[in-house]
């Protein structure tokens, strides 16, 4: 793909993942249920932030992961997303930028902190979850670098970030940017919950032919066919969008292009620590294959070394180097 700054622009949720050990009378005191998810607001967000002690912060967010991703295998990457002008939201910009990706839009004061999901390990490993969407929610069209989107060869969009209704008008709006500068719009359907939420959003994204490559693990893609049944799902869909992704977890993967179909199995892994962040580095290697031409197999496979490697340790950011586990597969 010629003329182009960046392999991928990701834009979804900033989010700063704060990760602290706590022992289990810690969420008896908090009235929280070990291994739940929860969204908090501003008051409970700085009031829990405060008790947490020694705290693990990563910037965080299922688009950022991705972006990270796609730098740690040697691509460019870029990342919008909104944080405010606080401690949270430069941390967020030093810690993502010093991964390689390119993040410049402006912190924007919009009334409320940067988000921050609040992960409380016990342990026994288990992480109760408190979310704080914050002003990672506030994302305008305005803050769009549309000509960072047009030399973008791959513009990536989260699900998660449909949900309000005022960055929804930015992805819109950056898929036209896009999409006129005859570049590729890939979409992940994030979760079942976004799906349920937004599926004649999504259908239509899809059905209009907006959407170039689709990722979606297979409860997500049955829950958008409407059909507990996966290979009708794949049918329905692959002839909506010009490559189609499908995860499957311990099942490993499939894509469909064309009359083309791959699949390829889950890495072999030595122990499953973490799956937070699974599917944001299977996006990444599959991104990463596919803007340097690779096959469906070749994409599939650098998606699954990637999700291996960050399912073996906590966090959603590779500690091994993926490029030198990719091997060849980047030659």
């Amino acid at each position: 793909m010629a003329d182009t700054r960046l392999d991928v622009l990701a834009i979804g949720n900033a989010i700063v993942d704060v990760i602290a050990d706590v022992p289990d009378d810690f969420l008896e005191a908090e009235g929280l249920t070990k291994g739940s998810m929860r969204l908090v607001d501003t008051e409970e967000a700085e009031r829990l932030y405060s008790r947490m002690t020694s705290p693990l912060q990563v910037s965080g967010g299922s688009a950022g992961n991705t972006a990270a991703g796609v730098a740690a295998l040697g691509g460019r990457s870029g990342f919008i997303g909104q944080v405010a002008p606080d401690g949270l939201g430069d941390f967020y910009r030093h810690d993502l930028t010093a991964t390689g990706v390119q993040f410049t839009t402006a912190a924007a004061d919009v009334g409320v902190p940067t988000a921050r999901s609040m992960i409380l390990v016990t342990p026994d490993g288990h992480r109760t979850m408190n979310t704080f969407l914050g002003a990672a929610q506030n994302l305008p069209p305005s803050a769009l670098d549309e000509a960072q989107i047009a030399a973008a060869a791959i513009l990536y969009l989260e699900g998660y970030l449909w949900d309000p209704e005022t960055p929804r008008y930015a992805m819109v709006r950056a898929i036209e940017v896009a999409r006129e500068a005859g570049r590729k719009v890939a979409f992940t359907l994030s979760d079942t919950f976004c799906v349920d939420r937004h599926r004649d959003g999504f259908l239509e994204l899809i059905e209009s032919g907006k959407i170039d490559i689709l990722f979606a693990n297979q409860a997500e893609i049955e829950a958008l066919a409407a059909v507990p049944h996966l290979e009708t799902a794949v049918e329905a869909f692959a002839g909506n969008v010009e490559t189609l992704v499908v995860t499957r977890g311990e099942h490993g993967a499939l894509a469909v292009r064309g009359g083309e179909r791959a699949d390829v199995p889950a890495q072999p892994v030595g122990q499953v620590l973490d799956t937070t962040g699974a599917g944001d580095l299977f996006a990444a290697g599959f991104l990463v294959g596919y803007a340097r031409g690779r096959s469906l197999e070749d994409s599939l496979r650098l998606g699954a070394i990637a999700a291996a490697e960050v399912i073996q340790h906590y966090g959603a950011r590779p500690e091994a180097d993926l490029r030198a586990l990719a091997g060849d597969l980047l030659a």
